[in-house]
């Protein structure tokens, strides 16, 4: 069919777009399950007023509710673009939350509270320490797989499991006290809405997207998961770029950590964050990303995190079972794989 459509007809361009072009057929996944979602939501206002409001808060929410998984994804586009993977991020948040919440404590006995440090200085102070334990996580698992030769997959596991127990023995029986100001990180109103996660959010997605295009650890990481000897037959440090990639990762996972820690004064070391480091991976590859390495892209991982987040208040919509939501989302990843290798195979 393809051979019978003029060359410069639309439908042509449309197809080869499609077929080559991840981000272009992202894209217009993501204007489908746009377009589904608003006509669930359904046209039954008393004005186009009250039903733009409703749409409009309907997105805001979406966003809200999916900025903090969607920092982790941009952690993870670089992790799977160098060759690797991260199971570690939700252990990874539980760890780094406790400190930042023991720090931040408002009890008198709190640990910077007793040292009469309280206000903004502890805030900095605790969320400094929180990012320097992500990086200093994110680095132990960057040298095991670096320098030790353990797969991604192997490493990460490990310190998903140590991160998380040794998180839940230390905190037994400590319940800190979150002061209501360290809460304005994320729940201060803006236009009348609760939106600072999701500037959070697209603010380091713009960041990260100009360190992927136009920066020389953005080129090495492509490099890297190219071919690891090609990389470093050109000069290319590619233990150096392997560690960085999950510090940068670790560093994520800390303002996430941060930010649902501000939005709801509290974190449940026992099921906080679990399940995220498999709905990053899933937006990663569903935005493109190849899990072989060498090709992705941030504003693709943005797009596949949008999908995700859109299917889910799609499927709650229509009424779908909770349990049912989950098996959507594999169809969708499984097809996502399905198209990289397709496309693979016609190149």
């Amino acid at each position: 069919m393809e051979h019978t459509l003029p060359k410069r007809s639309p439908l042509r361009w449309l197809a080869q777009s499609w077929k080559t072009k991840p981000l272009f057929s992202t894209a217009c996944a993501l204007l489908v399950m746009v377009v589904l979602q608003t006509l669930a939501l359904g046209f039954d206002y008393p004005s186009f007023g009250d039903w733009f409001s409703a749409w409009g808060k309907n997105w805001i929410n979406i966003l809200r509710n999916n900025a903090g998984v969607g920092i982790i994804a941009l952690g993870m586009t670089f992790v799977i673009i160098s060759g690797g993977i991260d199971l570690a991020v939700g252990s990874t948040m539980v760890a780094i939350g406790a400190v930042v919440m023991v720090l931040v404590d408002g009890n008198a006995n709190g640990v910077l509270t007793s040292l009469g440090i309280t206000g903004v200085p502890a805030f900095i102070i605790a969320i400094t320490a929180g990012v320097l334990v992500g990086v200093l996580l994110g680095e132990i698992s960057g040298t095991l797989i670096a320098h030790s030769g353990l797969p991604p997959f192997i490493a990460t596991l490990g310190m998903m499991k140590i991160a998380r127990s040794v998180t839940q023995q230390f905190m037994q029986g400590v319940q800190p006290a979150i002061p209501k100001d360290f809460l304005a990180i994320a729940n201060t109103r803006i236009g009348g809405e609760i939106i600072l996660p999701i500037i959070y959010w697209l603010l380091l997605a713009a960041a990260l997207y100009v360190v992927s295009k136009h920066t020389a650890f953005g080129r090495q990481v492509f490099a890297v998961g190219s071919s690891e000897r090609t990389s470093k037959l050109s000069g290319v440090n590619v233990k150096k770029v392997k560690r960085r990639v999950y510090v940068l990762m670790g560093a994520l996972v800390a303002v996430t950590s941060v930010i649902q820690i501000a939005r709801i004064g509290s974190m449940d070391y026992a099921n906080a964050g679990s399940g995220s480091e498999m709905d990053a991976i899933a937006a990663v590859i569903i935005g493109g990303t190849s899990m072989s390495g060498g090709r992705g892209s941030v504003a693709g991982s943005v797009l596949g995190m949008l999908i995700l987040a859109v299917m889910n208040n799609l499927l709650n919509l229509v009424g779908v079972p909770p349990f049912l939501r989950e098996a959507f989302k594999g169809v969708i990843v499984v097809a996502a794989v399905l198209l990289q290798k397709k496309d693979r195979t016609a190149s």
